[in-house]
Parts: C-alpha cells; sequence; structure tokens
C-alpha cells in the first residue's frame, strides 16, 4: 500500500491530538482540526496550496470559534472544586476562645485545626458557640454567628 498525502495529514492530526493531552491550553488541538481539514482537501485532490490554505483557515477558526468554548466549559468545571483554605469557606466551626474585637482575641476550630478568628460584625462570640466561616485572609477566619 502505498502512503499518501491525505494520509500524513491525518497522522499529524492524532499525533497533535496525543500532544494535547499533555497540554491543557486547547491550543495543539486546534492545530489538529487543521492538519484534518488539510487531510480532507489532499483526500478531495486539491494541490499543496489550498491544502495549506485549507489548513490555515480550519486552524484559524478552530481559534477564534472552538478553543474559546472548549476553555470556557473545561475551566468551568475545574475552578468549581474548591481546594485547600477555600474550601473551608460557608464551612461550621466551634469557637475555642472568646471571640472579642475589643482585644482581638479569639479562635475558632475547624476539623481539629485551630484558627484565628475575626467576627465579620464586630460582635463578640461566645466559647463554643458555633459560627459559620465567611471569608479566609491568609491565616484568619471571618466568622459569624449561626
Amino acid at each position: 500500500m502505498e502512503i499518501e498525502v491525505w494520509h500524513l495529514w491525518m497522522v499529524a492530526a492524532v499525533v497533535f491530538f496525543i500532544i494535547e493531552i499533555f497540554t491543557p491550553a486547547f491550543v495543539v488541538a486546534c492545530i489538529g482540526v487543521g492538519c484534518i481539514a488539510g487531510g480532507l482537501a489532499s483526500l478531495l485532490g486539491c494541490g499543496t496550496v489550498a491544502q495549506l490554505l485549507y489548513f490555515s483557515a480550519f486552524t484559524l477558526l478552530s481559534f477564534i470559534f472552538v478553543r474559546p468554548v472548549a476553555v470556557r466549559y473545561l475551566l468551568k468545571r475545574s475552578c468549581s472544586v474548591r481546594t485547600n483554605v477555600d474550601s473551608l469557606v460557608g464551612r461550621t466551626a466551634r469557637v475555642s476562645e472568646r471571640i472579642d474585637p475589643a482585644t482581638g482575641s479569639g479562635r475558632v476550630m475547624v476539623d481539629g485545626d485551630d484558627w484565628k478568628a475575626v467576627s465579620f460584625n464586630n460582635s463578640t462570640i461566645e466559647k463554643n458557640e458555633l459560627v459559620e466561616i465567611v471569608k479566609v485572609d491568609s491565616i484568619i477566619l471571618t466568622i459569624k454567628k449561626l
């Protein structure tokens, strides 16, 4: 069997799609889409210049139309998972040391970890009360009464 030009285009497309697996930006896959268009042009009997034009046009079109949709969809899914200290927001904690805005003292316990805490509305919160974490600023939790 003789290898034709459209075979080379398709092999290049597959290689670009495999490379895209290791790069999360959906850039290399756009080039793979262009390779598919160039391969189809070759299969239909177009010349080298037409193949390169199809390759260039479809690569550009996929950068303009396909990539933004793919990035928006993929980033939306990955950004919805909160990790580390960001996962503390919205959680319930127990006051382990009286929170007093006048003295700047106060601590809460979350999953066995002791955190410095300040009140959201500058109110005093007594020991052992349940509170909700509304903000994390470095190592200080901003909390409010439940």
